[in-house]
């Protein structure tokens, strides 16, 4: 049987790239990018999803280094929380301006006339 390296988490299941920020196993931003390029086992089977949900019992793979998860609700560290809270509110924020597109004008807005031309009455 392999040793391997375990990490404690506290809440449930968590994202797979917020698990490798939360550990230490990745820089932030170099957490995607490792798992879209295939870098990443997630119980000895490449992983590509970088939302996967790991679970208490998963075993992650990088580097040539194995980690085995842990369920420990009791161990919630002031660092934990806040990368988890934080993580979440930049992928909401991200979401929402995703969905509100700027209005983008090329002319520039001004008052209507007072006058108006005159309309065209059709005669039958």
């Amino acid at each position: 049987m392999s040793e391997h390296s375990i990490i404690d988490i506290c809440v449930e299941p968590i994202e797979l790239y917020k698990l490798l920020k939360i550990s230490n196993i990745v820089d932030g931003g170099e957490a995607k990018t490792m798992i879209s390029e295939g870098k990443v086992l997630v119980n000895n089977e490449v992983e590509v999803q970088k939302r996967k949900k790991i679970r208490n019992g998963d075993i992650i793979g990088y580097n040539g280094a194995t980690f085995k998860v842990a369920y420990n609700p009791a161990q919630k560290s002031a660092e934990f929380i806040s990368t988890v809270v934080t993580a979440t509110k930049k992928a909401k924020q991200k979401k929402r301006a995703k969905s509100k597109k700027p209005v983008v004008s090329s002319k520039s807005v001004t008052k209507p006339s007072a006058e108006r031309a005159p309309k065209k009455s059709i005669e039958l």
